[in-house]
């Protein structure tokens, strides 16, 4: 997975082979028309007409509208390409005109044609308040969350570990924070690094001929059962006696990365190592809901010493010694970091592939179909195994609130085009570049040491909490769709109605927040049954809902809390409202509510029917 490239290495390091060294035929696409800047306070949108065959497109900008055009550097430091417009530019100085162009992307390697260019300044005065319409009367089908069915962790073997980080049990509390994805953001199944990993023991030779043991594979298992998830099985990473050169390895805990030095011998493990997964949990269990992925990353030399060949090799093999178990069995791939390497693994491989799967970080997810329907595998599942903020340990945007808003947009972009977007990881219990040295430390997790939840966990929770029927939802104003998103939702057996309302951007030189991309928002929702309501509005800023801005200010640069420093911690780990509850009276339909909305912030609206 990308996290583990060090937060010093730059971006072109750590795409290493990742832009195409596998091959692959390029795909020409048309330059998107259409292009339009709309200037507003301290941003400007860009919108465009959508291109046949587009996973996405790249923003370029340049100071005077001879060039250079360069792609606008949002600071992702992964795949800059978004899947979609509009896209709102905050990264310019107000008053100060820049000239835009789009180009589509076919795939991360195949940037298209610059379109015709526009120009625009984003203005220092007071922006235009954002008018958010929710039509409560209306019903676009069932509200997709693709959080659900997967999110990222720590190898597994660390939720069984009975050593300390922090003062707190490291095993205990990664347990704790899988079992309340599962129960709290309905979360189905983990994905993992390293169950192939000599922590376990699964594989070694003993005179020259393989042994194999799953106990300690038993007992991951069972352990991650036991939370009510299931296992996305990631093939990784090679046993120490199969290995070819034992001596190149990632993470702190040495997890070897080279190809097998005895392919039929990688056959005959994957083979085993699933016959016992059936034979010990069910066929109809592994089949139905769990699945199969092969390797992490081999597109980056961090996590593959082999050649590009020896991976899609690796791939085929492991894929049909799954199949040979069973047929309905779900095997996919690439894993890649940066969306590399599909068109190279469609292209290459001799084996079904149930799913696609992929990663990046910084940006909303591309979109894979046109890519499968080039294909001929449209329809294929898609999966997002890894995705975040920022590829980077120990970056200080994990700790924000603006990560919370980035993951709103992604999930939003998200909705009805993939069938995964799993969020890495779950927790700060991580030991890839070393455990924790301190509470906030830009980890990766939703959940911290201590079991404290982050700005991103109230996210995924908001949008949990969201009912079940998506709602029409119209917005206009200075950086509607752009800057401020939405979501709305509606039970209609209860009558509640919620709207989800967030302002952020990419740019993540904002990421400590910008007061001119502040905005008011006018929310109004028509088409409710006249009566009476209790008005709820939660809200996610620095200040609300927000512990890492607690320890800012408590902390004291300590490295851990005391013991009265946690129960306060703990104490202000809920979600807030922004004020309590209010009664309202729809009239004619309407019920209309007004709020300051800071950037970055998210706020939850909701409208509960009266009693009696």
């Amino acid at each position: 997975m990308s996290s583990e490239i060090d937060a010093r290495t730059d971006f072109e390091t750590r795409l290493g082979r990742a832009s195409g060294e596998a091959g692959g035929a390029a795909v020409a696409l048309p330059p998107p028309g259409g292009l339009t800047a709309r200037p507003g306070r301290a941003q400007v949108t860009l919108s465009w007409d959508p291109v046949d065959g587009a996973a996405g497109y790249l923003v370029h900008v340049a100071e005077s509208p001879d060039g250079p055009f360069e792609p606008l550097d949002h600071q992702g430091r992964d795949v800059l390409s978004v899947p979609h417009g509009p896209y709102a530019d905050t990264t310019g100085t107000p008053g100060v005109r820049r000239w835009y162009a789009v180009a589509a992307v076919a795939s991360v390697d195949d940037v298209g044609e610059l379109s015709a260019a526009v120009s625009s300044a984003s203005t220092a005065g007071d922006g235009e308040p954002v008018a958010v319409v929710v039509d409560a009367a209306s019903d676009e089908g069932e509200l997709d969350r693709p959080w659900r069915p997967m999110i990222g962790s720590e190898h597994l073997s660390h939720a069984l570990s009975a050593e300390r980080t922090g003062g707190q049990e490291i095993g205990a509390e990664l347990r704790a924070a899988l079992k309340a994805a599962h129960d709290e953001l309905g979360v189905e199944t983990v994905r993992a690094h390293g169950i192939l990993c000599d922590d376990l023991g699964v594989y070694r030779e003993v005179d020259g001929e393989p042994v194999y043991d799953f106990t300690g594979v038993d007992r991951v298992y069972d352990m991650v059962l036991s939370l009510g998830l299931t296992p996305i099985v990631e093939i990784s990473f090679m046993p120490r006696d199969l290995a070819s050169d034992p001596s190149s390895t990632v993470f702190e805990y040495g997890a070897i990365i080279s190809p097998p030095k005895d392919w039929d011998r990688w056959y005959d493990l994957v083979r085993a190592f699933v016959a016992h997964l059936v034979s010990r949990y069910g066929l109809e269990e592994v089949r139905d809901r769990w699945a199969f992925e092969v390797w992490n990353e081999a597109n980056l030399e961090v996590f593959w010493s082999g050649t590009p060949e020896e991976f899609f090799r690796l791939h085929d093999v492991a894929a049909r010694a799954v199949k040979d178990v069973d047929e309905g069995l779900r095997v996919g791939g690439p894993a890649s970091a940066a969306a590399g390497w599909i068109d190279q693994l469609l292209a290459a491989t001799k084996e079904p592939l149930d799913f696609v799967s992929t990663h990046t970080y910084g940006s909303p997810p591309l979109d894979l179909r046109p890519v499968l329907a080039r294909h001929g595998r449209a329809g294929t599942p898609i999966w997002w195994t890894e995705w975040g903020v920022t590829p980077t340990h120990f970056n200080e945007v994990s700790e924000s609130v603006f990560a919370a808003v980035f993951l709103l947009r992604g999930m939003r972009s998200s909705m009805g085009r993939l069938e995964a977007l799993s969020y890495w990881v779950v927790s700060d219990h991580f030991e890839e570049l070393g455990r924790p040295p301190s509470l906030f430390h830009g980890g990766f997790g939703l959940r911290t040491v201590g079991e404290l939840r982050k700005p991103r966990w109230w996210a995924l929770a908001m949008l949990a909490a969201l009912p079940s029927r998506r709602l029409t939802v119209r917005a206009s104003g200075d950086g509607a769709d752009s800057l401020v998103e939405s979501l709305a939702a509606a039970d209609p057996s209860s009558g509640r109605v919620a709207a989800l309302v967030w302002n952020g951007t990419l740019d993540q030189s904002k990421a400590a927040g910008s007061v001119e991309l502040a905005r008011r928002v006018s929310l109004r929702f028509t088409g409710l049954p006249d009566g009476d309501y209790e008005l709820r509005h939660h809200r996610v800023d620095d200040d609300h809902s927000c512990v890492p801005a607690l320890w800012r200010r408590i902390g004291g640069g300590a490295a851990w809390p005391s013991d009265a420093q946690w129960a306060e911690l703990r104490a202000a780990d809920r979600l807030d409202q922004l004020h309590p509850p209010r009664a309202v009276t729809a009239a004619g339909g309407v019920v209309e509510v007004d709020f300051d909305l800071p950037n970055p912030s998210m706020s939850l609206v909701e409208l509960v029917p009266a009693a009696g």
